[in-house]
């Protein structure tokens, strides 16, 4: 176990260049990973379970004794995203399908990286937490919803079908690694440092999959698409920062809210896109996923060293 975790930790502070490496290969040689695609949905439900298993009963406390950050974190997540992918795809003037893509990242919550992120920043890690749980638990209504009425103009939506979807794939998984944690938070907490490995295998593959059996549309649309993916992640973390500073948040919020809402759950982007609109689709959750986790570590490090001594003692005492 202790190799294990200490592989977990390493493959974690490489995510970013593993998830390079693995798109590079998938993108020479589709073949080595066109077989992870179909398996898409299952991946990321194990990613999803791997989540539930880290929360508890408590954690959802945190929600409601601060419910004037969550919900303007929440707010700014569900607003900036969409609206700025939907101005994007039509700025650019994105075909149909890979519009929906990035309209899909745009109205996904938050993933579990940003929690990490916001840590290395130094920021309000409670506050991320608190808002990737809110987001997630609201998606199966919100995303589907804000999907429709950006999207429906390029594509043909099923509001029921994609709700469905991701209780499946998102909120049954992380009931159900909740339930095992509550019951059986021992026994998790022996394999809990390795649960990272688990995600990152499965993102890494998630990414192969996509890249796999997209590789052609993105050999013709992959610096177009880079650049979108690029302007929707940054205008977000610029944006989310300048939205939290308006509500006159610290710096500590401010950099949580603006980790939080610009990166967004790629993985369900992917997922989601795969299922009801097709691989083309797929390929600007996939781009995201490689890209957030370069962006992210560098907003990170950049914005740890915007910290107020005062301030201090608040981060510390999050958890």
């Amino acid at each position: 176990m202790y190799y294990l975790e200490k592989l977990s930790a390493l493959i974690s502070k490489y995510m970013a260049v593993l998830v390079i490496a693995i798109a590079a290969i998938a993108l020479i040689e589709p073949m080595s990973f066109k077989w992870a695609a179909p398996n898409i949905t299952m991946l990321l439900g194990i990613v999803m379970f791997g989540m539930g298993m880290t929360l508890k009963l408590a954690d959802f406390k945190l929600v409601f004794q601060r419910p004037r950050d969550v919900f303007i974190g929440a707010l700014a997540q569900f607003t900036i995203m969409p609206l700025l992918a939907y101005f994007l795809a039509t700025a650019f003037g994105l075909p149909p399908e890979l519009a929906a893509g990035v309209i899909l990242v745009g109205t996904c919550p938050g993933g579990t990286s940003s929690n990490v992120m916001t840590y290395l920043a130094r920021g309000d890690v409670a506050l991320s937490v608190s808002m990737t749980m809110t987001t997630t638990v609201l998606a199966p209504i919100v995303t589907p919803l804000l999907t429709w009425w950006l999207a429906g103009a390029w594509v043909e939506i099923s509001l029921a079908a994609m709700m469905m979807s991701i209780v499946q794939v998102v909120i049954l998984p992380i009931v159900a690694g909740l339930i095992i944690n509550s019951f059986f938070e021992a026994q998790v907490q022996k394999v809990v440092k390795v649960l990272p490995l688990v995600s990152v295998i499965a993102i890494v593959l998630i990414v192969g999959g996509v890249v796999a059996v997209s590789s052609q549309k993105i050999m013709e649309t992959g610096l177009l698409i880079m650049a979108v993916v690029m302007c929707h992640n940054l205008l977000g973390y610029g944006t989310g920062f300048l939205l939290a500073k308006a509500f006159h948040m610290d710096i500590a919020k401010a950099k949580a809210i603006s980790i939080e809402v610009g990166m967004q759950n790629s993985g369900l982007a992917t997922s989601l896109a795969m299922l009801h609109f097709g691989p083309a689709a797929a390929i600007p959750g996939a781009i995201f996923s490689v890209w957030h986790n370069i962006s992210g570590s560098l907003a990170a490090n950049y914005l740890s060293s915007k910290m107020n001594k005062e301030e201090l003692p608040e981060v510390q005492t999050a958890k």
